[in-house]
């Protein structure tokens, strides 16, 4: 595929690094001599130095041949502007990162496809829906609901207390076929581990589960840990995301906002009227304490900064808060971050990711979220008529093995994966897939 990417920023190198490795063509197109030197050091792209929202330049980046034109600046009006101006000579699909809920609204999203764009993205907006979505399964690391919420990837640490600590996973599934959810993967110092039936937990293992939602609740007994109503809740920054999470929760929880620049914070008592907003630096443990820290349920660190919300989010899971949740920005920083005992990170490069991988597939694909805590995706696919993996049971599918079928939704019911099921024409079939898998499971499905 022949993708041009204007932008590139963090998000944009980001992307840029893990389409080209997929084996994509990618054009990069950036204003900024140095951003462009450093993207042509780390991925196999093309760079054009130059304006994106001009004529010359987009047609230097031949986006008439373009599969996919993706803009990602931080300035809202010259990603859609230059989205515009790609879809007019030629691309065959154009995207948009944007910063502005209101573009989003049905009607407003119907004008921008009027105008030529596919798609437009929020990560600020999905990430503090991740995080509220966090907040109701304080228990869970990660968690992720497909098909409207009829099937859900639940993340979990195995803390000491775990009952599966010790057990196989043929012992823990003995009664296979009655189950409501199935592990598809365990992370363990750093490898992620497709189990098989001799695969035994540890300690401190990070296992992802496929299960029904309404057996969520009875699978987090296996963490060790238990779920925990969120009544209290401190929010570190008063970034877009920790805007849009206060706004959400004020309503129903006590929310404190900590906010270090005093003009920013007395402009957002205007606007989060039943929030706490308090004007200190997050960084100084003894103000945290004052203003009640440690009586807190949950503690969520947004800064624009990766090591401010590390070092605030261990201070808090010092004081006894039973859920951290803390935005690292930093790849580099996340597994850190996770080894130190942070409940949760969040990260908008893989939450854009997510957003944009989707478009890069050559079958039908309803969702990918690409995982935080580990290398690895999990996609949601809808079987086409007469494709591979309806022509059989699932053990007979030579499915590769560094991906695993995790469940099924068929109209309004929703299925755990066993060997002996058949996959149907039109099923929803949620998949886990390492990244030397994602290549080969599409085929499966179209």
């Amino acid at each position: 595929m022949r993708i041009v990417i204007s932008g590139v920023g963090e998000v944009g190198t980001h992307l840029a690094k893990m389409l080209s490795g997929a084996s994509h063509d990618i054009t990069v197109i950036d204003d900024d001599p140095k951003r462009i030197e450093e993207v042509a050091g780390m991925a196999d792209v093309v760079t054009i130095e130059g304006d994106c929202t001009t004529f010359a330049v987009l047609k230097k980046a031949s986006v008439r041949k373009a599969d996919l034109f993706i803009a990602v600046r931080p300035e809202e009006s010259i990603n859609i502007i230059s989205a515009v101006l790609a879809k007019q000579l030629g691309a065959r699909k154009a995207i948009a990162r944007i910063d502005n809920n209101e573009y989003l609204e049905p009607n407003n999203k119907e004008m921008f496809i009027n105008m030529g764009i596919d798609y437009l993205f929020y990560p600020e907006k999905v990430a503090a829906r991740e995080v509220i979505n966090l907040l109701g399964h304080t228990s869970t690391t990660e968690y992720v609901d497909f098909s409207g919420g009829k099937l859900s990837l639940v993340v979990f640490k195995l803390d000491s207390s775990s009952p599966l600590i010790g057990r196989t996973l043929i012992e823990v599934t003995a009664d296979r076929e009655a189950l409501p959810y199935r592990t598809v993967a365990i992370s363990r110092d750093g490898d992620t581990i497709i189990p098989r039936g001799s695969d035994q937990f540890q300690e401190g293992d990070t296992v992802y589960v496929i299960a029904n939602q309404n057996d969520v609740k009875s699978l987090m007994v296996f963490s060790g840990k238990p779920n925990i109503k969120v009544n209290n809740i401190m929010i570190l920054g008063g970034s877009r995301i920790g805007v849009r999470i206060a706004t959400e929760l004020q309503d129903e929880a006590n929310v404190k906002l900590v906010e270090y620049n005093p003009d920013k914070a007395y402009k957002l008592t205007e606007t989060l009227e039943k929030t706490l907003i308090i004007s200190d630096d997050g960084r100084n443990i003894d103000s945290m304490i004052e203003e009640g820290l440690s009586n807190m349920d949950a503690f969520v660190a947004v800064t624009g900064r990766s090591e401010t919300n590390i070092l605030a989010a261990m201070v808090a899971k010092r004081l006894g808060v039973k859920k951290v949740i803390a935005e690292v920005e930093n790849l580099n920083f996340i597994n850190l971050a996770e080894s130190m005992g942070i409940d949760t990170i969040i990260n908008k490069k893989l939450i854009t990711a997510s957003n944009i991988f989707r478009f890069t597939m050559n079958t039908d694909v309803q969702a990918i979220k690409c995982l935080t805590g580990c290398d690895a995706e999990v996609l949601e696919f809808i079987a086409k008529p007469n494709s591979p993996a309806t022509k059989g049971q699932i053990r007979e599918l030579d499915f590769p093995h560094d991906a695993v079928i995790g469940g099924i939704v068929r109209g309004d019911r929703s299925y755990i994966a066993t060997g002996s099921m058949e996959i149907n024409a039109f099923d929803r079939v949620v998949v886990f897939a390492l990244p030397s898998a994602i290549a080969r499971i599409g085929r499966f499905f179209s």
